[in-house]
């Protein structure tokens, strides 16, 4: 009986927890439902989504989601000098990038819908940096000429 319930115990806690062998490539559409830029530079602050979308891809805590977002702010403010700016951008992805919808921009989407704010174990950690070595190996798949530019360096 005792196995039996181990067996169901294991199996219980297992059941959506996505496994560390499910991580998906690396993807990038700038910044997602929002412009890259303005009328006057089209990619003005592409290269600061794109970084904020390497922090999504890969997921994490909340409060590793807090910092990417801040960062994202941060990056915005300094390029543009717009506060109002930063500050809509920086509303639209703390409310819009949680983990619970089911979109292709939700924190942690390199990993099955279902994962929420999870720390990356250490096998997780190591998918991770694997893929982005190798996708720092392969052509830019994304126009933003200012990340593609700090990336091949």
């Amino acid at each position: 009986m005792r196995i039996i319930l181990g067996l169901l115990l294991i199996f219980v806690l297992g059941l959506g927890a996505p496994t560390a062998t499910q991580l998906k490539a690396f993807t990038t559409d700038g910044c997602s439902l929002f412009p890259d830029g303005n009328l006057k530079n089209k990619d003005a602050w592409c290269d600061c989504c794109i970084a904020h979308d390497l922090a999504y891809w890969q997921g994490g805590t909340k409060a590793q989601k807090k910092q990417a977002d801040q960062a994202l702010k941060h990056c915005v403010l300094e390029k543009t000098g717009n506060k109002l700016l930063a500050d809509a951008m920086y509303q639209g992805v703390k409310l819009g990038g949680h983990p619970i919808f089911p979109n292709w921009y939700r924190w942690g989407y390199g990993w099955p819908y279902g994962r929420q704010f999870q720390a990356l174990n250490d096998i997780e950690q190591l998918l991770v940096d694997n893929a982005l070595r190798y996708r720092a190996q392969q052509p830019q798949s994304y126009h933003c000429p200012t990340w593609n530019k700090l990336n091949s360096q």
